[in-house]
């Protein structure tokens, strides 16, 4: 059955019905980003239209990575739906063929779209973020940003502590752009907070530009640049900052045994790494999710609930993803059971859905 004309005519139907769902869904990313980045970089004074429709369009593909599980969803549903309104599986179950034959073309071309969205999709997305976030480092727009997570490192020198923060980082955080500096004293109270447009880092200290200088019961002062010593390494820098996002998949266990050789947490390249390596099999078990509401005949259409239910189901499935991945990042349960459980309950009630329906 897998390699007979019937099954590469699905094949083609589906693919042709994912790259058009697919396509769709890029221009609304493209637009609901460049709208989101206009909003929060347009104050900068660097900014101009070319340049968010640039940042936007290097977003996209990390966005799509995540919206592929939802495209996979929508485009096998529609699949069925159109088969099924065209009476082609009607002719397909009277021949004897069973679901679980017609539907392991589909699950066949997902299981090609995950490896493909991990081995090729992934690096190309890593690549562009990484230079997004130049862009932004480079033209000071981190400094407008107004979301996201800061991220934030404390250094220890013979001079005091300093804690380090930035809006965003660049060139695995050697450079960042709306960055804030708190100099502490020997007692460990704030004496100086340096904000600056940006930061480099150097060969034993942060190179900072257009500061601003801030201590208790002295007037604010602006200098071009300000040097701050550090101990930092530029690896160990990159470990703590680097977003696992921006690493390609392929340098996610060398990023993991890295990040653990410098006593720092690795669970966040380690779900990634998961994730990334779930991927197909998530894509396979999503057809069977869809398979749960679109086999049925209906002689006038679909219900309008029926398909509605499928998309909730799948929504939930990410819901609950996501929920368990907040477990694991902050470490309560293993990256490992975070990544896959999802997988299996999406597979085990896929399957128990349609051996109900197809077998009693």
């Amino acid at each position: 059955m897998l390699w007979s004309t019937l099954s590469r005519y699905f094949f083609r139907r589906y693919v042709f019905t994912f790259l058009t769902y697919c396509l769709a869904i890029l221009l609304v990313i493209l637009l609901v980003d460049f709208n989101e980045s206009a909003r929060r970089l347009s104050a900068a004074a660097n900014y101009t239209l070319s340049t968010g429709l640039l940042i936007s369009a290097l977003r996209v593909p990390t966005i799509l990575q995540t919206a592929i599980p939802f495209v996979v969803l929508i485009a096998s549903i529609a699949t069925l739906l159109q088969l099924n309104r065209k009476y082609e599986l009607v002719v397909t179950r009277a021949a004897g063929i069973s679901a679980w034959q017609f539907l392991t073309p589909l699950i066949a071309a997902n299981l090609l779209i995950g490896v493909v969205a991990v081995v090729g999709l992934n690096t190309l997305a890593a690549s562009a973020l990484q230079l997004a976030e130049n862009i932004v480092v480079e033209r000071n727009l981190g400094a407008q940003q107004t979301s996201g997570k800061t991220p934030w490192l404390r250094q220890r020198t013979e001079f005091g502590d300093t804690v380090v923060g930035a809006r965003a980082s660049a060139a695995g955080g050697t450079k960042l752009s709306g960055a804030t500096f708190f100099l502490f004293d020997e007692n460990q109270r704030i004496k100086e907070r340096l904000e600056a447009e940006s930061a480099v880092l150097g060969d034993g200290e942060w190179v900072l530009t257009n500061v601003k200088v801030i201590r208790s019961s002295q007037p604010m002062e602006r200098l071009d640049t300000v040097t701050v010593p550090t101990t930092l390494k530029a690896e160990f820098v990159g470990e703590s900052l680097t977003s696992p996002e921006t690493v390609p998949f392929f340098e996610l266990r060398s990023k993991i045994a890295t990040a653990k050789s410098f006593g720092l947490s690795a669970t966040s390249y380690e779900m990634q790494f998961h994730r990334l390596l779930a991927q197909p099999a998530l894509l396979a078990a999503m057809t069977l999710i869809a398979a749960m509401v679109s086999l049925k005949f209906v002689r006038f259409g679909q219900s309008l609930t029926v398909i509605l239910g499928g998309i909730l189901a799948g929504f939930v499935l990410y819901v609950v993803s996501e929920l368990i991945q907040a477990f694991a990042n902050a470490g309560t349960v293993p990256p490992v059971v975070a990544a896959w459980l999802p997988v299996l309950v999406a597979a085990a009630l896929g399957t128990t859905v349609l051996l109900h329906k197809e077998d009693g």
